[in-house]
């Protein structure tokens, strides 16, 4: 049974989903909470993937304990009738770390995909650190996407034996999706791909940078829209109106500034091959990025995915408003510096993690006690 909720977890499952429907040995059961609903629907919709339950928890404004609440108790009956051998979480949002508490509580054994990121500050990002952690604590196989995070896990005590190094899924779905060049929806973007312009892509949405700091970000980007009129600001804003409110008042009648509603994954994809520069706080971006040779500027502090800071493709930049208008200077304006961070190595994976995880949870399921880095590793 995998369990999911949000769009990144959807993202990243939908190859493993994929895997296990195409294996001899386990059967799929897929549960949606809709802790994100609309996102979330879509993404499933590209993958094909239709959910055997739908827990349907959303509700505009809901506190993190209601979210938490709500996933316990409405995923418990449906653990006691499906019975599932395993319980596969993803990532470090509230769904995960829910899900991963009521399969525990069924003695049910969790498969947490990736598993151990760290950044080493339990208050950044909020909640998702303390979120991995604790489902770190219940987890019976920890499917690490990196050597680094497998160091994390093992630091934290985490036996050898129940940590494999995957690669990321993120890279499955991204190179299965990109291919396509799905259709934008919005007229406006298909325009933008046909300009040839250069492109500033912008996702921001982190609870911990509401605020203030979200605040700053908007007056960057339009002192960057101002300084550099040739270049096209595409910013598709998250739904949470405290994002919107901090930051679309600043951006109101610049016409290099392009606001759409949140795309759908294949048209993120398609817009984040064509960009030139890609500035955000996500966690995903930071993975798929790399993979398609953008160089990423992460407005956070810290980072749970230090691979591609080591390797150069991401740069930490943190929110303050002058040194985020600086550092994208940067990129627009010395062609070696762009280099240096465009050709930089992925460490993310060959796309190929699905299958390697599958592997492992066959084995998990049917007892079998070989050597579990034998040929799984990347």
């Amino acid at each position: 049974m995998t369990v999911y909720g949000t769009r990144p977890e959807a993202i990243k499952v939908a190859p493993v989903i994929k895997a296990i429907e195409a294996s001899d040995v386990l059967d799929s059961i897929t549960v949606v909470t809709g802790q994100h609903r609309e996102m979330l629907d879509q993404v499933n919709e590209i993958f094909e993937i239709a959910p055997d339950h739908d827990l349907d928890i959303f509700e505009h404004g809901a506190s993190l304990s209601t979210i938490v609440a709500r996933v316990l108790e409405r995923l418990d009956p449906v653990l006691e009738a499906e019975k599932p051998a395993a319980v596969i979480v993803q990532g470090d949002t509230s769904t995960s770390t829910a899900a991963a508490l009521a399969a525990f509580h069924r003695g049910i054994p969790v498969v947490h995909v990736e598993a151990g990121l760290r950044s080493g500050n339990i208050l950044s990002p909020f909640p998702e650190e303390a979120n991995r952690k604790i489902t770190s604590q219940i987890a019976a196989l920890h499917l690490a996407p990196t050597a680094t995070s497998r160091a994390n896990l093992q630091r934290e005590s985490v036996a050898d034996n129940d940590i494999v190094v995957t690669g990321n899924t993120v890279i499955d779905a991204l190179l299965m999706t990109v291919e396509k060049k799905t259709p934008f929806t919005d007229p406006l973007l298909e325009d933008l791909a046909d300009s040839g312009s250069r492109i500033l892509l912008v996702t921001t949405h982190r609870r911990e940078n509401w605020g203030g700091a979200m605040e700053g970000v908007g007056r960057a980007l339009a002192r960057l829209a101002k300084a550099f009129p040739d270049v096209q600001v595409v910013l598709p804003a998250h739904r949470n109106p405290v994002v919107r409110e901090a930051v679309l008042p600043h951006l109101v009648g610049l016409d290099n500034v392009t606001v759409t509603e949140p795309l759908a994954y294949g048209e993120f994809t398609r817009l984040l091959s064509l960009a030139t520069v890609v500035l955000t706080d996500s966690g995903g971006v930071q993975e798929e990025a790399p993979s398609l040779g953008k160089p990423v500027l992460v407005m956070r502090e810290n980072t749970e995915r230090p691979e591609a800071v080591d390797a150069g493709t991401v740069k930490l930049i943190g929110t303050d408003e002058e040194r985020i208008v600086a550092e994208v200077t940067t990129l627009l304006t010395d062609r070696a510096a762009y280099e240096a961070m465009a050709q930089a190595a992925n460490p993310y994976g060959d796309g190929a993690a699905a299958g390697r995880i599958v592997l492992r949870i066959e084995r998990l399921v049917s007892g079998d006690s070989a050597d579990d880095q034998d040929g799984l590793a990347v």
